[in-house]
Parts: structure tokens; sequence; C-alpha cells
């Protein structure tokens, strides 16, 4: 979450918002179009049938899913069902202070097989490709916090990567993800505060090993997961992070990404390294360090720069935070160093999600998540 931002830009002309317009209406167009397709996807329903579900959801997806599935005498696996977890006490660090909290995401989660673990079993592993989700899940905001939590899982559900990077992740989560999510190995990069987790799919990703490598002067406890994995016998090197936020911390940042740059560069050649996670990055500061290394490729850029997730943190689209400033910027990033010969994990598309607001009126995070999708060349 980051608290403060540059200054508003200037709003553009008339003249330029009226051309925008047009373009505006296509990307909504695209949006509800593929909105469609993966509701059709999940339901084995046809297009026109996702169309009147979501349309009558206002485009929410959760919203249609729901009206889908459950008849209105049932209550949905989304809205839970009571059980016995006892609360849990959460250390949370806002505003530089420590305040503590009483939260217990799990008491209204259902242990059902309803969850993120539904699609697997239902699909067939495809080995030329590999997906990812980044996201900074916006823990240390607790308005809301247990439906948002659950818009997560529902978003895993949705997509079923095979493997995601989690920022602002708070204590409280990692049951709920263990209780929905149980076909994924958890690997956090802490137990308290507030921590990064990289989640693997079982069925798909081996655990090989793990590493933590602390940010030696770092004021909020901000580090670098390390994990290397085998899927389908190539060997991969997974890593995430949540660089120093706010920009009075930029020299710190630096610091964090070259550290960051040195831990890819360090790998074996032979390995593909792919980082991702909350960065805080503005594109000056990668400039300060002579821009990435010829060999690690930022992957929005590799993919020729898509407008349409260009910007993951936008308080203009996303009213969470009801930021009196309007500001859009590419806070999340997805770099990878490819490996020399053989095992070649390439991006092929990227989106954003978490787009949709919840049936609390907010969305899942402040931030937009990244889904970036790869094809896997043996």
């Amino acid at each position: 979450m980051e608290e403060r931002a540059e200054a508003a830009p200037r709003p553009p002309p008339a003249e330029h918002k009226r051309e925008q317009e047009p373009e505006e209406a296509l990307h909504v167009a695209k949006r509800r179009k593929v909105l469609c397709s993966e509701f059709a996807a999940i339901t084995s329903s046809d297009e026109a049938v996702a169309r009147r579900f979501l349309a009558g959801s206002d485009w929410h997806m959760e919203r249609a899913l729901n009206a889908y599935f459950d008849p209105p005498a049932k209550v949905s696996w989304l809205q839970g069902r009571p059980a016995a977890v006892t609360d849990r006490s959460v250390l949370c660090m806002l505003t530089n202070k420590y305040t503590l909290f009483s939260i217990d995401l799990t008491a209204d989660a259902t242990t059902s097989n309803a969850g993120v673990n539904s699609e697997d079993s239902q699909q067939k592993e495809d080995n030329s490709n590999f997906s990812l989700i980044t996201w900074n899940i916006d823990g240390l905001d607790l308005g809301n916090v247990k439906d948002r939590a659950r818009g997560i899982c529902t978003y895993l559900a949705l997509y079923s990567p095979d493997v995601v990077f989690l920022q602002e992740v708070i204590p409280p989560h990692l049951p709920l993800l263990q209780m929905k999510a149980g076909n994924y190995t958890i690997i956090p990069g802490n137990i308290d505060g507030y921590f990064t987790a990289v989640m693997l799919k079982k069925s798909r990703v081996k655990l090989l090993k793990h590493e933590i490598i602390p940010f030696p002067t770092t004021a909020m406890k901000r580090n670098l997961l390390i994990v290397h994995v085998s899927i389908s016998g190539i060997e991969l090197c997974l890593m995430t992070s949540h660089l120093e936020s706010t920009k009075d911390h930029s020299k710190e940042r630096i610091k964090q990404l070259q550290i960051v740059l040195n831990e890819m560069q360090k790998e074996s050649e032979s390995t593909t390294v792919i980082f991702g996670g909350d960065t805080n990055l503005r594109d000056s500061e990668v400039a300060k360090l002579g821009n990435l290394p010829d060999n690690i490729k930022d992957a929005w850029e590799f993919l020729g720069r898509p407008q349409h997730c260009r910007y993951t943190w936008d308080t203009q689209s996303n009213t969470n935070l009801n930021a009196a400033y309007k500001c859009k910027m590419r806070f999340d990033r997805i770099y990878f160093r490819p490996a020399v010969e053989g095992g070649h994990f390439i991006p092929r598309s990227m989106d954003l999600i978490g787009l949709e607001k919840l049936e609390c009126g907010r969305f899942p995070s402040d931030h937009w998540g990244i889904l970036c999708n790869f094809d896997v060349i043996l």
C-alpha cells in the first residue's frame, strides 16, 4: 500500500479526452468479452448465458458466479459457513506504529472442496504453458479485510495459476489460504507483521528449496524470498519481494533493486529466473542503475508495453484508498532472465486482475494483480 505519491498530473485538454473515449469504450468491450469467455469456461455454458449473468450482476464475476451456481435458497461457498476457529492476534505496522488487532479470516470459511481446489481436479495440466500471478493484497488495510481476503481466493480459484507471488500478507491470511487453496504449497517470507508469500500448485510445481535474503538497511522489514522449483523436470528459480514504499525511500528502494538483480545474476545460466512483486519503482530509479542488465527483461516491455496493463496502482480507477490525489503508477512488475540453453519460460501474455468490486463495495486490494502466461519451451 503506497501512502503517498507524486502530485496528480494536469487533466488532459477536452479535445484529447474526447479522442480517448472511443479507445476507452473499446477497452471496456474487450474486457467484457474476456469476462464472458472466462464465465463460459468455468460454467460450461455459452456466451449468451455468460453475458446475461454478468450483465445482471453489473459485470462482477464473483456475483455472477454466485447467481449461476447457487439458487436463492442456498448459501454460496464464497459467503462461507460458520467454523470453530480461534481468533488470531495480528501485529500490523500502520503509520510506523504497532497496533494490536484481533482478526479471524477463517471464522466464516468453509473447508469444502469448492475453493481453489475445484478447478484443478477437472483440468489436465498443459506442460507447454505456465501461469503466474503477482499481487500486493493490501493486508495492512483492515477495512473489509475478511471480504477482500476471500475475494483474493476467488480470483485464485478463477485463474488457477501455477505460481502465486503475494505481498502484504498478514498472519490471518495463511490459515485461510491453507483452507481455500489446499492444493498449493505456501512458503511465507516471514511469520508476523506483514510479509510476502509464494504459492506453488502441488500438481504442477515441485518445491526444491527456498531461502530468504534480508535487505540489511530496510526500515520496513522487507526482504527477498527465493524459491527453487521444478516444473515438468525443468528447474526454475522464483523470486518475490515488496521493495521499500513511498517516494521518500527512493535510495533504499534502489539498493534493494540492486540486491534483487545481483541475486538473479547469481543463479545458474541454465536456469530461468522469474522475479515479480510490488517494486514501488519509478522508471527514473531503474535508470539510475543504468537500466536492467542485458540478460534481464521486463516482461511488460518484452510484450510490447500493452497499455491495458500498464498501471497497477491507480487511485482514480481504484477507490479503496479514497485518495484525494489522482495518480497512476506501474509499481508491480515482473522481470525474467531466460536460461541460456533449453528450459525456456517466455512471456506470452499479460493482464490485470482484481478490477471488479466485491459485494462489500471495495476492490480486493488497492493494487491490481498481474496475471502473466508463459510459453514453456523444452
